[in-house]
């Protein structure tokens, strides 16, 4: 199958391009505005569906709305119509379709073409009236609110918010592209006349912007977005993507002694804390119970041993762990319990505990194993 993707260089164009070829569409024609009209003419000759991302969405002049929003539309119809190529073509519109100004007007005229190409040539479309879009790869100061901020939030810059209680319509990428391969393949999402993108999401200026921030200080607190939530999952992850290059990385405090180190990870509300212990050869940790608070204990590297004993009991049990079998170790409540390196090596262990550490309710005690 042949398929023409107009827009290939654009934030849509280079998801669905990716994705494509993910999905083992090799034979892709790529139209952008820096190629010459010449090439869109050889293409529309034999391709077998058109996907029409190409647009204008900030031009100098308003003009150009028109030039690029329904005019390019026009030539490409055309040339489609020149060949006697009944490829269905899929378009994105805009729900400013509906709205009197300059852009909505723009998009307007080019659906109205595509109706009218559809009906006088018995051909397939598919018109997507998308609200705004984010995720990966989108520009930022363009025309993606989610973009800007998460640029300019990764990069302690200013944002601006008119008004924070005004309502986003969001839609991700990757949804996008899931509905399109849906067209692809002419089982699209319909409502009335109109293709659709069936999953989006609502929020206020305001609190985008808050929970972008939220993002960025959780390198400092140690928490993890609420990923529970698909829409905090999706932007959490574009926000990832704008992170500036030279900062993929960042610091943990280690509290370090000559016994090894101590250093949290990761912290949340309900799912508690994980910390990386490092204890050195022959060097005890522990010895001390709780209440509630339980652990899973995973050692990575080295040898050691883990001990047990019951509150009201004098037997001990032992569990001899390696870094070279991984096995997890359930600390129970009620049971004191140790960790021991008996090992030539530094003993390294990931710790899980279901509750985040509060110095004022530890509910640590010691006690000898």
């Amino acid at each position: 199958m042949k398929i023409l993707v107009t827009g290939s260089k654009g934030f849509v164009g280079k998801n669905l391009l990716a994705e494509l070829n993910n999905k083992g569409y090799n034979d892709i024609y790529e139209f952008s505005k820096e190629n010459d009209r010449s090439l869109l003419e050889e293409y529309t000759k034999d391709c077998d569906f058109v996907f029409h991302l190409a647009g204008v969405n900030r031009p100098k002049d308003e003009k150009e709305f028109m030039e690029g929003n329904f005019e390019l539309t026009s030539e490409l119809l055309s040339l489609l119509k020149k060949s006697g190529n009944k490829a269905p073509v899929l378009i994105t519109s805009s729900i400013q379709a509906e709205k009197d100004n300059p852009y909505g007007r723009s998009k307007k005229a080019g659906e109205d073409l595509l109706f009218s190409y559809s009906n006088e040539n018995d051909v397939k479309i598919y018109v997507y009236r998308l609200p705004n879009l984010f995720g990966k790869w989108s520009r930022p100061n363009y025309n993606t609110v989610v973009a800007t901020y998460c640029h300019n939030i990764a990069r302690d810059l200013d944002i601006q918010i008119n008004n924070p209680d005004a309502e986003l319509t969001l839609c991700y990428i990757d949804d996008v592209l899931t509905e399109f391969l849906k067209a692809l393949e002419g089982i699209p999402t319909m409502q009335d006349n109109y293709c659709m993108v069936p999953v989006t999401h609502s929020i206020k200026l305001g609190e985008l912007a808050n929970v972008i921030k939220g993002f960025k200080e959780s390198r400092r607190n140690l928490s993890i977005p609420n990923t529970e939530d698909t829409f905090i999952k999706k932007l959490y992850s574009t926000y990832l993507s704008f992170l500036p290059e030279n900062e993929f990385s960042y610091d943990l405090k280690m509290n370090c002694d000559d016994r090894g180190s101590f250093t949290e990870f990761i912290r949340t509300p309900e799912r508690g804390q994980i910390s990386i212990n490092v204890s050195k050869p022959g060097i005890t940790k522990g010895n001390h119970w709780h209440h509630t608070k339980n652990e899973k204990f995973l050692v990575v590297s080295g040898e050691g041993l883990i001990r047990f004993r019951k509150l009201d009991s004098n037997e001990i049990i032992e569990y001899r762990v390696s870094g070279k079998k991984l096995q997890v170790v359930d600390i129970p409540t009620g049971y004191t319990h140790s960790i021991v390196n008996i090992g030539e090596s530094d003993l390294v262990t990931v710790m899980w505990v279901n509750e985040c550490f509060d110095p004022q309710k530890p509910d640590t005690y010691f006690l000898e194993v």
